[in-house]
Protein backbone atom coordinates (compact mmCIF):
# COMPACT_ATOMS: atom_id res chain seq x y z
CA UNK A 1 0.00 0.00 0.00
CA UNK A 2 1.68 3.21 -1.11
CA UNK A 3 1.80 6.30 1.07
CA UNK A 4 0.03 8.32 -1.63
CA UNK A 5 -3.12 6.25 -1.18
CA UNK A 6 -3.83 7.92 2.14
CA UNK A 7 -4.08 11.43 0.81
CA UNK A 8 -7.40 10.77 -1.00
CA UNK A 9 -9.77 11.26 1.94
CA UNK A 10 -8.39 14.50 3.31
CA UNK A 11 -11.61 16.24 2.29
CA UNK A 12 -13.09 14.72 5.44
CA UNK A 13 -10.63 16.67 7.61
CA UNK A 14 -12.14 19.98 8.72
CA UNK A 15 -10.61 21.26 11.96
CA UNK A 16 -7.05 21.82 13.03
CA UNK A 17 -7.55 18.91 15.46
CA UNK A 18 -8.49 16.66 12.51
CA UNK A 19 -5.38 17.65 10.59
CA UNK A 20 -3.13 17.25 13.63
CA UNK A 21 -4.38 13.72 14.25
CA UNK A 22 -4.08 12.87 10.57
CA UNK A 23 -0.53 14.22 10.31
CA UNK A 24 0.64 12.28 13.37
CA UNK A 25 -0.80 9.08 11.90
CA UNK A 26 0.82 9.73 8.51
CA UNK A 27 4.21 10.54 10.09
CA UNK A 28 4.14 7.41 12.28
CA UNK A 29 3.04 5.18 9.43
CA UNK A 30 5.83 6.50 7.21
CA UNK A 31 8.31 5.91 10.07
CA UNK A 32 9.82 9.35 9.69
CA UNK A 33 13.03 10.30 11.49
CA UNK A 34 12.98 13.34 13.79
CA UNK A 35 16.42 14.78 14.41
CA UNK A 36 16.12 18.32 13.12
CA UNK A 37 14.16 20.19 15.77
CA UNK A 38 11.25 18.05 16.91
CA UNK A 39 11.63 14.84 18.89
CA UNK A 40 8.49 13.01 17.80
CA UNK A 41 5.62 12.91 15.30
CA UNK A 42 3.21 14.93 17.46
CA UNK A 43 5.61 17.84 18.06
CA UNK A 44 6.61 17.93 14.40
CA UNK A 45 3.00 17.81 13.19
CA UNK A 46 1.98 20.59 15.57
CA UNK A 47 4.93 22.74 14.50
CA UNK A 48 4.33 22.26 10.77
CA UNK A 49 0.60 22.95 11.06
CA UNK A 50 0.95 26.05 13.24
CA UNK A 51 3.73 27.46 11.07
CA UNK A 52 1.86 26.80 7.83
CA UNK A 53 -1.32 28.43 9.15
CA UNK A 54 0.64 31.48 10.46
CA UNK A 55 -0.38 30.76 14.05
CA UNK A 56 1.79 31.29 17.17
CA UNK A 57 4.00 28.24 17.60
CA UNK A 58 3.29 28.01 21.31
CA UNK A 59 -0.51 28.33 21.08
CA UNK A 60 -2.29 25.22 19.90
CA UNK A 61 -5.26 24.65 22.21
CA UNK A 62 -7.47 27.67 21.35
CA UNK A 63 -7.33 26.77 17.65
CA UNK A 64 -7.93 23.01 17.82
CA UNK A 65 -11.59 23.24 16.84
CA UNK A 66 -11.11 25.98 14.27
CA UNK A 67 -12.06 24.94 10.73
CA UNK A 68 -9.60 25.37 7.88
CA UNK A 69 -10.38 27.09 4.60
CA UNK A 70 -9.99 25.15 1.37
CA UNK A 71 -6.86 27.12 0.54
CA UNK A 72 -5.34 26.36 3.95
CA UNK A 73 -6.12 22.67 3.52
CA UNK A 74 -4.41 22.59 0.14
CA UNK A 75 -1.28 24.35 1.39
CA UNK A 76 -1.11 22.12 4.45
CA UNK A 77 -1.60 18.96 2.41
CA UNK A 78 1.27 19.93 0.11
CA UNK A 79 3.61 20.43 3.09
CA UNK A 80 2.62 17.15 4.75
CA UNK A 81 3.06 15.26 1.48
CA UNK A 82 6.58 16.63 1.05
CA UNK A 83 7.46 15.66 4.61
CA UNK A 84 6.15 12.11 4.19
CA UNK A 85 6.94 11.27 0.58
CA UNK A 86 10.23 13.10 0.06
CA UNK A 87 11.39 12.87 3.71
CA UNK A 88 12.28 16.57 3.64
CA UNK A 89 13.16 17.79 7.17
CA UNK A 90 10.60 20.21 8.59
CA UNK A 91 13.15 23.05 8.81
CA UNK A 92 13.60 23.00 5.04
CA UNK A 93 9.83 23.06 4.54
CA UNK A 94 9.39 26.12 6.77
CA UNK A 95 12.81 27.71 6.07
CA UNK A 96 13.20 28.15 9.78
CA UNK A 97 15.22 26.53 12.55
CA UNK A 98 15.59 27.34 16.23
CA UNK A 99 18.50 27.25 18.67
CA UNK A 100 17.02 28.12 22.05
CA UNK A 101 15.31 31.49 21.61
CA UNK A 102 17.14 32.28 18.36
CA UNK A 103 15.56 31.47 15.03
CA UNK A 104 17.35 31.30 11.71
CA UNK A 105 16.54 31.15 8.03
CA UNK A 106 17.66 27.80 6.58
CA UNK A 107 17.44 26.02 3.26
CA UNK A 108 19.19 23.04 1.71
CA UNK A 109 22.44 25.01 1.27
CA UNK A 110 23.17 24.63 5.00
CA UNK A 111 23.02 21.98 7.68
CA UNK A 112 20.06 22.47 10.01
CA UNK A 113 21.25 24.14 13.27
CA UNK A 114 21.43 21.74 16.20
CA UNK A 115 24.56 22.42 18.24
CA UNK A 116 25.12 21.84 21.94
CA UNK A 117 27.60 24.74 21.84
CA UNK A 118 24.58 27.08 21.72
CA UNK A 119 23.71 25.94 25.27
CA UNK A 120 27.20 26.84 26.49
CA UNK A 121 27.01 30.26 24.82
CA UNK A 122 23.75 30.98 26.64
CA UNK A 123 25.84 31.26 29.81
CA UNK A 124 28.73 32.98 28.01
CA UNK A 125 30.81 29.79 28.44
CA UNK A 126 31.04 30.35 32.19
CA UNK A 127 33.03 29.43 34.26
CA UNK A 128 35.65 28.85 31.56
CA UNK A 129 35.39 32.50 30.56
CA UNK A 130 35.22 34.57 33.74
CA UNK A 131 34.61 37.98 32.21
CA UNK A 132 32.51 37.86 29.02
CA UNK A 133 32.94 41.62 28.53
CA UNK A 134 36.69 41.13 28.08
CA UNK A 135 36.23 38.86 25.05
CA UNK A 136 36.93 40.90 21.91
CA UNK A 137 37.67 38.29 19.24
CA UNK A 138 35.69 35.11 18.61
CA UNK A 139 36.01 32.62 15.75
CA UNK A 140 33.18 30.32 14.67
CA UNK A 141 34.82 27.71 12.45
CA UNK A 142 32.45 25.90 10.02
CA UNK A 143 29.68 28.44 10.62
CA UNK A 144 27.11 27.04 8.16
CA UNK A 145 23.95 29.14 8.59
CA UNK A 146 25.86 31.52 10.88
CA UNK A 147 23.84 30.38 13.88
CA UNK A 148 26.61 29.95 16.45
CA UNK A 149 28.36 33.13 15.33
CA UNK A 150 25.14 35.06 15.92
CA UNK A 151 24.54 33.48 19.33
CA UNK A 152 28.19 34.21 20.21
CA UNK A 153 27.79 37.86 19.20
CA UNK A 154 24.93 38.12 21.69
CA UNK A 155 26.86 36.30 24.42
CA UNK A 156 29.95 38.50 24.03
CA UNK A 157 28.69 42.00 23.40
CA UNK A 158 32.16 43.52 22.95
CA UNK A 159 33.37 40.91 20.49
CA UNK A 160 33.99 40.88 16.79
CA UNK A 161 33.05 37.44 15.49
CA UNK A 162 34.73 35.85 12.47
CA UNK A 163 32.45 33.22 10.90
CA UNK A 164 34.31 30.86 8.55
CA UNK A 165 32.99 28.33 6.07
CA UNK A 166 34.33 26.60 3.00
CA UNK A 167 30.92 26.73 1.30
CA UNK A 168 30.02 29.92 -0.59
CA UNK A 169 26.40 28.70 -0.60
CA UNK A 170 26.38 28.40 3.18
CA UNK A 171 27.86 31.87 3.57
CA UNK A 172 25.03 33.33 1.48
CA UNK A 173 22.55 31.87 3.98
CA UNK A 174 24.69 33.10 6.88
CA UNK A 175 24.71 36.59 5.37
CA UNK A 176 20.92 36.60 5.40
CA UNK A 177 20.82 35.57 9.06
CA UNK A 178 23.50 38.08 10.11
CA UNK A 179 21.47 40.79 8.36
CA UNK A 180 18.25 39.63 10.05
CA UNK A 181 19.95 40.13 13.43
CA UNK A 182 21.49 43.49 12.35
CA UNK A 183 24.97 42.18 13.13
CA UNK A 184 26.72 43.08 9.86
CA UNK A 185 29.13 45.34 11.73
CA UNK A 186 30.15 42.65 14.23
CA UNK A 187 29.98 39.30 12.42
CA UNK A 188 32.50 38.95 9.60
CA UNK A 189 31.81 36.16 7.11
CA UNK A 190 34.95 34.59 5.64
CA UNK A 191 35.19 31.98 2.90
CA UNK A 192 38.09 29.75 3.89
CA UNK A 193 39.18 26.13 4.07
CA UNK A 194 39.39 26.07 7.86
CA UNK A 195 42.22 28.44 8.99
CA UNK A 196 43.85 28.96 5.58
CA UNK A 197 42.49 32.49 4.97
CA UNK A 198 42.91 33.80 8.53
CA UNK A 199 46.60 34.84 8.33
CA UNK A 200 47.90 35.43 11.87
CA UNK A 201 44.62 36.49 13.48
CA UNK A 202 44.27 35.40 17.12
CA UNK A 203 41.14 34.87 19.21
CA UNK A 204 39.99 34.74 22.81
CA UNK A 205 37.60 31.93 21.91
CA UNK A 206 37.37 29.52 18.98
CA UNK A 207 34.17 27.50 18.68
CA UNK A 208 33.45 24.86 16.08
CA UNK A 209 30.71 22.41 15.21
CA UNK A 210 32.58 20.82 12.29
CA UNK A 211 31.56 17.86 10.13
CA UNK A 212 32.12 14.79 12.34
CA UNK A 213 30.03 11.85 11.10
CA UNK A 214 32.15 8.77 10.35
CA UNK A 215 31.82 6.90 7.06
CA UNK A 216 29.80 3.91 8.39
CA UNK A 217 27.32 6.29 10.06
CA UNK A 218 27.02 8.39 6.88
CA UNK A 219 26.11 5.22 4.98
CA UNK A 220 23.41 4.41 7.54
CA UNK A 221 21.87 7.89 7.88
CA UNK A 222 18.07 8.11 7.52
CA UNK A 223 16.78 9.72 4.34
CA UNK A 224 16.04 13.03 6.07
CA UNK A 225 19.77 13.69 6.51
CA UNK A 226 20.46 13.17 2.81
CA UNK A 227 18.77 16.52 2.15
CA UNK A 228 21.59 18.23 4.07
CA UNK A 229 24.91 19.20 2.42
CA UNK A 230 27.20 16.14 2.50
CA UNK A 231 30.13 18.52 3.07
CA UNK A 232 28.62 19.51 6.43
CA UNK A 233 28.14 15.96 7.76
CA UNK A 234 30.93 13.53 6.87
CA UNK A 235 34.60 13.96 7.74
CA UNK A 236 36.60 10.99 6.55
CA UNK A 237 36.50 7.36 7.56
CA UNK A 238 36.53 7.99 11.32
CA UNK A 239 34.70 11.35 11.28
CA UNK A 240 37.70 13.19 12.71
CA UNK A 241 39.37 14.69 9.61
CA UNK A 242 38.10 18.24 10.26
CA UNK A 243 38.71 17.97 14.01
CA UNK A 244 42.31 16.82 13.40
CA UNK A 245 42.94 19.85 11.18
CA UNK A 246 41.40 22.17 13.80
CA UNK A 247 43.60 20.67 16.55
CA UNK A 248 46.66 21.06 14.31
CA UNK A 249 46.14 24.77 13.66
CA UNK A 250 44.04 26.20 16.52
CA UNK A 251 46.97 26.95 18.84
CA UNK A 252 48.44 29.37 16.30
CA UNK A 253 45.18 31.34 16.39
CA UNK A 254 44.56 31.58 20.16
CA UNK A 255 45.55 34.44 22.44
CA UNK A 256 47.58 33.41 25.56
CA UNK A 257 44.42 32.90 27.64
CA UNK A 258 42.40 31.57 24.70
CA UNK A 259 40.23 28.47 24.62
CA UNK A 260 39.00 26.10 21.93
CA UNK A 261 35.56 24.45 22.10
CA UNK A 262 34.64 21.77 19.55
CA UNK A 263 31.59 19.53 19.16
CA UNK A 264 32.40 16.02 17.94
CA UNK A 265 29.24 13.93 18.11
CA UNK A 266 29.84 10.33 19.18
CA UNK A 267 33.60 10.35 18.57
CA UNK A 268 34.86 10.84 22.14
CA UNK A 269 36.60 7.47 22.48
CA UNK A 270 38.12 7.67 18.98
CA UNK A 271 39.39 11.19 19.67
CA UNK A 272 40.93 10.32 23.04
CA UNK A 273 42.61 7.29 21.47
CA UNK A 274 44.02 9.47 18.68
CA UNK A 275 45.30 12.17 21.09
CA UNK A 276 46.25 10.41 24.36
CA UNK A 277 48.45 13.34 25.45
CA UNK A 278 45.78 16.05 25.12
CA UNK A 279 43.95 16.85 28.39
CA UNK A 280 40.44 17.24 26.95
CA UNK A 281 37.86 18.82 29.26
CA UNK A 282 34.44 17.41 28.35
CA UNK A 283 31.75 20.04 28.89
CA UNK A 284 28.34 19.28 30.34
CA UNK A 285 25.43 19.87 27.93
CA UNK A 286 21.83 18.67 27.93
CA UNK A 287 22.79 15.35 26.29
CA UNK A 288 25.64 14.62 28.71
CA UNK A 289 29.37 15.27 28.89
CA UNK A 290 30.79 13.39 25.93
CA UNK A 291 29.93 15.54 22.91
CA UNK A 292 31.81 18.84 23.35
CA UNK A 293 35.43 19.26 24.42
CA UNK A 294 37.44 22.26 25.55
CA UNK A 295 41.17 22.90 25.45
CA UNK A 296 43.19 25.88 26.66
CA UNK A 297 46.02 27.19 24.50
CA UNK A 298 48.54 25.87 27.05
CA UNK A 299 47.03 22.38 26.72
CA UNK A 300 48.06 22.31 23.07
CA UNK A 301 51.56 23.75 23.31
Amino acid sequence: MSVQHHWHNTGELHTLRDWLRYAVSAFNEAQLTFGHGSANAYDEAAYLILHTLHLPLDTLTPFLDARLTLHEKNVLLAILKKRVEKKVPAAYLTNEAWLGDFNFYVDERVIIPRSYIAELLRDSVRPWIEEPASVTDVLDMCTGSGCLAIVAAHAFSNAQVDAVDLSVDALQVAQRNVGNYHLDARVNLIQSDLFSALANKKYDLIISNPPYVDAPSIAALPEEYRHEPALALGSGEDGLDATRAILQHAAAHLKPHGILIVEIGHNKSALEAAYPALPFTWLEVSAGDEFVFMLHLHDMQ
